[in-house]
């Protein structure tokens, strides 16, 4: 059974917490990508239809672990963003061209910047989550090291 997001139906079974969630501050963190899915975006006011990556990624802290999940849209549009987690994660230099190797992706190591977003809820309560504001240049050494 997929980890990602997904309509339930009335007979699946379910067993996740409420309680598991973490909340991060805002900052720069190591990730781990957990997992890695293949998707569709339908298209909106701002980007049209096209293919997605649903990304999973891990952060482990004192605290406890936290998941992020994380669209790449598939799009010239958002080419930058996608250049700039494949160069997090060391399969891409800066000014390079690659073709994308999403067989690599799944346990794959970076750095990136977390933010918080707001919004409000169906029953009008304000609710928070982190979602990636960037991703930073991949670090041989700080990985080599084994130190994530």
């Amino acid at each position: 059974m997929s980890d990602f997001e997904r309509e339930l139906g009335w007979d699946d079974e379910i067993e996740k917490d409420g309680s598991d969630f973490i909340l991060l501050p805002e900052g720069d963190y190591d990730f781990a990508v957990e997992s890695f899915e293949r998707g569709r975006h339908n298209g909106s006011e701002k980007l049209p239809a096209c293919n997605k990556a649903m990304l999973k990624l891990r952060i482990d802290t004192p605290d406890g672990t936290a998941l992020i999940n994380h669209n790449l849209f598939l799009h010239t549009k958002t080419e930058g963003m996608i250049s700039a987690f494949f160069t997090s994660i060391g399969q891409k230099k800066k000014g390079e061209k690659i073709k994308m190797n999403w067989n690599a992706v799944i346990g794959a190591k970076g750095r990136c910047k977390v933010g918080i977003h707001e919004w409000t809820g169906t029953d009008g309560e304000k609710r928070q989550g982190n979602d990636i504001k960037k991703f930073y240049p991949f670090e041989e050494k700080k990985f080599e090291a084994g130190k994530f």
